[in-house]
């Protein structure tokens, strides 16, 4: 991850400037606020602003104008209760904006949480930076025989080396040509007078997906979650998940009771069907139990004898 001069004083200037108010902090937060957190090779997240804490939740939950309980364990029965049956709403009452710097293609997926404020970097009216993800060789992989949307065994040896030459390459290939189209120098002046350059908007279409964007993308934390449900999950694919693992990092700073029951009522759980439900109950009585005998497709009984840790 690399930082201008500008951004750098930028920060510092922000981490800085102090500002007295009423309104409820969390200390642990306010250390990072700001702070880029470095994600794969040139990307980061930034927590530029939010709104509440876990008495914010609470306090929402039994809708009075105190910060909750006296004793915070009273607080954490309650918000553990409410992520449990998944209640919604007070989980809404507190909100975080990012700044995010990430690859077009993970942007792309990202995009598809359609439950956040976004705003990103307009290319029809700025340069992009020459700045493109390039995997680390570990996370080159080929495609899975069983999974159509996911990675199997590593690639290596000579394969790998001309996969990442070819990135490299044609991501540096396209940015030239981009600049070129674009016929702007440094100072936003023709870099060649004779020729007129072809539009923004028109010269954006041939950069590669792995060049880096930037956006701000506030959302409430009963999203965020859900987000994280799905991007944090070990299935979600590599990139996306290494933001969504710093964001949990950052979820535990902000709102330590609501992220421990998050991970233990969410990401750390399992969903069973009634089928899947009754099917336990069956074995736990002792009773031999198929796939067949239980209503099961063979898919949904591999999952179920997985979440059981057993050998469909």
């Amino acid at each position: 991850m690399e930082l201008t001069d500008a951004q750098g004083a930028e920060i510092g200037a922000a981490r800085a400037a102090e500002a007295r108010t009423l309104r409820p902090t969390v200390p642990a937060l306010e250390a990072l606020l700001y702070t880029p957190l470095p994600v794969l090779d040139h990307g980061f997240l930034r927590v530029v602003d939010y709104m509440g804490d876990d008495a914010a939740i609470v306090q929402a939950a039994r809708v009075s104008y105190g910060r909750g309980t006296k004793r915070v364990q009273d607080d954490a029965g309650l918000i553990r209760y409410l992520m449990r049956h998944r209640h919604s709403t007070p989980f809404e009452m507190a909100e975080i904006k990012w700044h995010v710097k990430l690859p077009i293609f993970v942007a792309r997926q990202w995009i598809r949480h359609r439950t956040a404020n976004v705003n990103e970097i307009s290319a029809r009216y700025s340069v992009l930076d020459r700045e493109f993800y390039i995997p680390a060789r570990e996370a080159l992989a080929a495609q899975s025989a069983d999974n159509r949307q996911g990675r199997g065994a590593l690639l290596d040896g000579e394969e790998a080396e001309e996969v990442l030459r070819l990135l490299r390459e044609d991501a540096a290939r396209c940015h030239d040509h981009y600049l070129w189209m674009l016929n702007e120098g440094e100072d936003g002046a023709r870099a060649d007078p004779s020729r007129r350059g072809l539009a923004r908007e028109l010269a954006r279409m041939n950069l590669t997906l792995n060049t880096y964007t930037q956006w701000y993308w506030k959302t409430d934390l009963h999203n965020l979650l859900h987000f994280l449900s799905l991007r944090a999950d070990p299935h979600a694919q590599y990139e996306i998940r290494a933001y969504a693992e710093v964001m949990l990092e950052v979820v535990k700073a902000w709102v330590p009771i609501t992220a421990q029951a998050f991970l233990d009522y969410r990401l750390g759980a399992v969903t069973f069907s009634a089928q899947m439900l009754a099917a336990l109950k069956r074995m736990l009585a002792g009773e031999t139990v198929t796939a067949e005998s239980a209503g099961m497709s063979r898919r949904e009984w591999r999952e179920f004898m997985a979440a059981l840790g057993r050998e469909a």
